[in-house]
């Protein structure tokens, strides 16, 4: 499964690497591509859990002060 996250409040490069960590550390996250804004991920979880993997991503990217605002699949 492919999904693209939209996500704000990143306006600094360090926030690139803060998102590429804690995306990289939710479970059956196999890829990540991280931009100021955006990110484009390849997961290995099945399609029912989208609504779980969902959840986890954003809590992820809210841990460190930002917010997911759109999930599209890819």
């Amino acid at each position: 499964m492919r999904l693209e996250l939209t996500i704000s409040g990143m306006v600094a490069v360090h926030a690139k690497h803060a998102v590429f960590a804690a995306l990289a550390g939710v479970d059956g996250v196999t890829r990540a591509e991280v931009e100021l804004g955006r990110a484009e991920l390849e997961l290995s979880r099945a399609e029912h859990e989208i609504d779980a993997v969902t959840a986890e991503l954003r809590a992820a990217i809210a841990a460190l002060g930002f917010a997911v605002t759109d999930v599209r699949r890819l």
